[in-house]
């Protein structure tokens, strides 16, 4: 991630973008973080910090939540970036990454053929 570090400093010089990702990592449970920028295809990293389980508790592998976290992204599954976790969702000044202001409509409920699916059974 390009999080802007300061020269001499390791704290970004910013407040996170995006707040509440879920980071699932490999071989372990998620983990809620407050992302400093959107992932690209050039990181080789995610930087974060206010890291807790899905709970909202410490998980046992850290020893400050308030810590700047760099993970790379080999221990990464992927990141579950949720609608509302973009800090400062519902303002002007928001980056929105190409997002629409509304949600798309919400889809007719698809209607099952059971003549199909029971030919598809039987075969």
């Amino acid at each position: 991630m390009t999080a802007d570090l300061p020269v001499g400093g390791l704290a970004p010089a910013r407040d996170p973008v995006v707040r509440g990702a879920v980071i699932h990592l490999n071989n372990e449970q998620p983990v809620v973080a407050d992302l400093f920028d959107f992932p690209t295809a050039r990181d080789v990293a995610v930087v974060c910090t206010n890291m807790r389980t899905q709970d909202g508790k410490r998980p046992i592998f850290i020893d400050h939540a308030d810590s700047i976290f760099v993970i790379p992204l080999a221990y990464v599954r992927f990141i579950e970036l949720p609608r509302a976790a973009e800090a400062g969702e519902g303002s002007s000044s928001g980056s929105g990454r190409g997002r629409s202001a509304q949600a798309p409509p919400p889809e007719d409920e698809i209607e099952i053929d059971e003549d199909f699916l029971r030919k598809i059974r039987d075969a």
